[in-house]
């Protein structure tokens, strides 16, 4: 009577058994697929967050380049086109020449004298070197000059209807202490010529 008893408990003693050991057996596999699992989703996360990144990379230069269109657009619509010298593919200084003779012919012909100019190539500060180096020749022009008033008005006059693009960035102006009437000028201008 006790192996009736007994026989009564021994499917679910074996039962239990198999399961102890299915999952003494699996556990090192489940614990495995559970650590990778937990791998692939740091992993998915880490890639979300990578790919976020560059989505909002990719929308600040399209918002920097429609700024920069919208820029170049204005520049073109103010009236006045860069200097385009004569031949291609010349180095900065020999492109921007014909420019500096335009503006050297200005000052002569207003009968102003010059003391010094010094020619700064690609100017660091400047937004064409910057943004658009490749396609623009740019220079700085750090002229020190001396005139009287009448002079220096009608040199900026002309300047002003100077047909090519162009940048006066600073102009200090002092009288010259012996003759009131005549100026001591420090003109900074930068000049362009696109490619």
């Amino acid at each position: 009577m006790e192996n009736d008893k007994l026989k009564q408990f021994l499917i679910p003693i074996l039962l239990i058994f198999v399961i102890i050991l299915g999952i003494i057996f699996l556990a090192p596999q489940i614990k495995t697929s559970i650590m990778d699992y937990t791998g692939v989703q740091a992993e998915i996360k880490t890639k979300q967050d990578t790919v976020q990144q560059k989505e909002n990379m990719l929308a600040e230069y399209s918002t920097k380049e429609q700024t920069e269109r919208a820029q170049e657009q204005a520049n073109q619509e103010s009236g006045k086109p860069f200097y385009k010298p004569v031949v291609e593919g010349m180095d900065n200084d020999a492109a921007i020449a014909g420019e500096l003779e335009e503006i050297l012919q200005l000052v002569r012909a207003n009968k102003i004298k010059i003391r010094s100019i010094k020619n700064i190539p690609y100017p660091e500060d400047d937004r064409f070197v910057q943004n658009a180096k490749t396609q623009y020749n740019v220079a700085r022009l750090n002229m020190e000059m001396i005139a009287n008033y009448v002079n220096y008005d009608n040199f900026l006059k002309e300047l002003y209807k100077h047909e090519h693009f162009l940048d006066i960035e600073t102009v200090k102006i002092v009288p010259y202490k012996k003759n009131k009437k005549v100026l001591l000028i420090d003109f900074n201008l930068k000049v362009y010529a696109k490619n």
